[in-house]
């Protein structure tokens, strides 16, 4: 099936302009609030972490200020983890559950780790439950040097200025059945491809980088977070998201060379989460506690690997 024949904006065949991206923007509209559900809670954190703001959204600076959590006393001679939650507005257990895990685990790891969260990136994806920023360009396929996405480059920029070692990057998403009905419709339309439906997986999974894909430590991650909810079985082709199976619930995707987020450092641990939150055996609380158990598992197997912490 070609999926640009559904699609409401754009002729098939043909990439979109300004113009199509303009009229697709203004069919978007404003569904939650970041504010409420957001950035209060990243402030009510503020006696137990140092809250940085290091950008806003040009769409509207006032509404859509970007925050950092960060562990406070950072020091020179520890590894730094980073968390990055609602790269995909839409995806919103990435969002709650790095605001979770800052809330109720990342003291505890702090001892051993300077810890950094953003716990959302795409503010305007995120109250438009959209995969995609305002210019219509995914910021997770963005995250390169100079990229057109504000979202990744405020964040590269800051992390760039901290001049920090990263050990480890946990990237917190969702597979939903939206990338079905709407975001790989409209994929195509863009870009005037063929974009065929793939089977969205009922069940968690994670995605390593291709060129180091730490395996061992992707199996103590899914072995964390089935205690909380199911695993991804592969499909009839032993396939995820049409991606081979590297082991039980794993996928790995060649990270830099696609832009994606966890691509964009040197990090020795990287990953990235998916959450399937319309799974008919999964509640809103699983995703969540999901992606904390992700966070969890990984620092916990590098603490019992890695002896140069």
């Amino acid at each position: 099936m070609n999926e640009q024949q559904a699609y409401p904006v754009g002729v098939t065949g043909k990439p979109w302009g300004s113009q199509e991206k303009l009229e697709w923007f203004q069919q978007q509209t404003i569904k939650r609030s970041y504010n409420d559900e957001v950035l209060k809670k990243i402030h009510a954190l503020n006696n137990d972490f140092d809250i940085e703001q290091y950008g806003a959204l040009a769409i509207d600076e006032a509404r859509y200020p970007l925050f950092i959590i960060k562990t406070k006393n950072f020091d020179v001679n520890k590894k730094t983890v980073l968390v990055t939650g609602g790269v995909h507005g839409y995806e919103t257990s990435g969002v709650q559950g790095a605001l979770l895990f800052a809330k109720e685990q990342a003291q505890q790891y702090s001892q051993y780790f300077n810890i950094i969260i953003a716990p959302c990136l795409s503010l305007w994806g995120y109250e438009t439950i959209n995969r995609w920023n305002p210019n219509a360009i995914d910021p997770n396929r963005s995250f390169y040097e100079n990229s057109p996405a504000e979202e990744p480059v405020a964040l590269m920029t800051y992390l760039k200025s901290l001049n920090v070692e990263l050990i480890a990057h946990f990237d917190l998403h969702e597979t939903t059945d939206s990338d079905n009905s709407e975001f790989r419709p409209a994929l195509a339309a863009r870009d005037a491809e063929v974009h065929d439906n793939w089977n969205i997986p009922d069940g968690f999974y994670l995605v390593g980088n291709t060129p180091n894909p730490q395996d061992e430590f992707q199996t103590a991650i899914i072995k964390n977070v089935e205690k909380v909810t199911h695993i991804a079985p592969a499909d009839e082709n032993g396939q995820l998201i049409g991606a081979k199976l590297s082991q039980f619930g794993v996928i790995n995707y060649p990270a830099r060379e696609l832009g994606l987020c966890m691509g964009f450092s040197d990090a020795k641990f990287v990953t990235t989460t998916e959450v399937y939150p319309d799974s008919p055996i999964a509640t809103t609380e699983q995703c969540d506690l999901a992606q904390v158990a992700v966070i969890t598992g990984g620092l916990d197997y590098i603490l019992s690997h890695e002896v140069n912490l």
